[in-house]
């Protein structure tokens, strides 16, 4: 369907431009102009107006585990790997099929609702072979998400059973899954070897090769604990990145995240060879795991992106609260006010993300996809707003509340309306996850 959208204000080439319009064709944008000129330019395109909003382009969560949502508050103020056996690994073996789906309908929804209109789901739940992924997957149509599955590689012995496989089964798993979606526009599949202490060398490889078949970044969790550069360096006599450059597998490819506890010369192999980093900071903090040093990525060019991690060890999983932390967190740790400014910030959460997923999408331009959040400019969060804006991308990053988020639109649907679900009922979601408590409480 073609149409215009008529927001009060539209954020476009990194100003808010009033009286835009933003016209789309299906899913795609094909002019951001005046309202004006595009009114007389697409007099049969239909009309749909937000006076009350400001539209910016909508957020990309680059990390999250959407079956943790179902974990969230199970286990907290716990070390790592305390944390980590007495919620993830306790509660998730025994996952049903059922489970999954609400875990990730759960996730999805509020994500939603938070503006998080892209995802990457690193999830390595195989309990159900690619029968886990698929009900991953549809409850991504169901909430009208835009998905990237990193599929996960893990052959550690030491985790439960059900997250392992084999070598050669977790590349033709994944294989098989990216081939069959890899015409449709909502989901992509990549790999996602688990982690240094999660995946054997072999299958960081094997991943790493996948990927290049594919045509597609891999993602893998990197020094994000010390336990695990200290590990490294104990077994292979390497830091983590150098390792992993000693597997031949640093290039434009990876995507690391965390980045937690890695040295000046592992930052600089990184952005030499062009990887990518997802920073999740609610995460590290919750999680203690420590301060990613956000300066040194940026003066190596390395791309970042922002992601919430999964909802137990966050324990909110929204983009825009991310961008705050990022900003403040960084701040607070280098007393250098300057270090990490608001427009970066939000660019790590919208065309940063884009970029690091392969997808079109995280700015307001031509030949993008149409996924837009619409912000209330009524909300108490949004204000004040004087008559040049200066205020209004520093309201979006350091002050903004999820009610101020009024209209969600995917793919050129709206998704959220009035700050209401449209595609889910948000009664029905809560339901699934109540009837999924039930059976966890069987399981204590």
């Amino acid at each position: 369907m073609n149409k215009i959208l008529l927001p009060k204000y539209v954020y476009f080439n990194s100003k808010f431009e009033a009286s835009f319009g933003i016209a789309l064709k299906d899913n795609k944008i094909i002019e951001v102009a005046p309202a004006k000129v595009l009114l007389e330019k697409y007099p049969s395109f239909s009309q749909q107006k937000y006076p009350d909003n400001v539209f910016v382009p909508g957020t990309v969560n680059t990390h999250n585990h959407s079956f943790q949502s179902l974990l969230r508050g199970i286990a907290i103020d716990q070390p790592f790997l305390k944390w980590r056996d007495n919620s993830l690994y306790k509660y998730s073996p025994n996952m049903r099929l059922d489970d999954i789906y609400n875990g990730a309908l759960f996730a999805y929804a509020e994500m939603m609702k938070c503006g998080v209109t892209s995802v990457c789901d690193f999830f390595y739940l195989h309990n159900y072979g690619t029968e886990s992924d698929e009900a991953v997957i549809q409850a991504a149509k169901d909430v009208g998400i835009r998905l990237v599955l990193a599929r996960t590689m893990y052959d550690w012995e030491g985790a439960p059973s059900g997250y392992l496989e084999s070598v050669d089964e977790a590349v033709a798993n994944t294989r098989q899954l990216a081939l069959k979606y890899q015409n449709d526009s909502m989901v992509t599949v990549i790999p996602a070897p688990h982690s240094l202490h999660g995946a054997s060398p072999k299958m960081i490889q094997a991943g790493h090769k996948l990927a290049n078949e594919l045509g597609t970044k891999f993602h893998m969790h990197v020094a994000e604990e010390t336990f695990e550069v200290d590990a490294t360096i104990q077994k292979h006599d390497k830091r983590t990145v150098e390792f992993l450059n000693e597997l031949g597998v640093v290039d434009q490819s990876l995507v690391i995240v965390h980045g937690v506890w890695l040295e000046e010369n592992e930052v600089k192999l990184l952005g030499n060879r062009h990887a990518s980093l997802n920073y999740c900071p609610s995460s590290n903090m919750f999680l203690a795991d420590g301060v990613t040093n956000i300066p040194r990525m940026v003066n190596n060019n390395i791309n970042i992106s922002l992601g919430s991690d999964g909802a137990c060890g966050n324990n909110r999983i929204s983009v825009f609260e991310e961008m705050r932390m990022t900003a403040l967190l960084q701040k607070a740790v280098t007393r250098d006010a300057l270090c990490v400014k608001c427009k970066q910030a939000f660019d790590m959460g919208t065309k940063n993300g884009g970029q690091q997923l392969d997808l079109d999408v995280g700015e307001i331009k031509e030949g993008q996809l149409a996924d837009f959040v619409g912000i209330d400019l009524n909300n108490f969060s949004m204000n004040p707003l004087s008559d040049d804006l200066e205020q209004m991308l520093p309201n979006i990053v350091y002050s903004l509340q999820p009610d101020a988020i009024s209209t969600v639109i995917v793919n050129g649907e709206e998704t959220v309306k009035n700050g209401n679900l449209v595609k889910v009922s948000e009664k029905a979601v809560l339901r699934k996850v109540n009837d999924t408590m039930k059976y966890f409480a069987t399981l204590d």
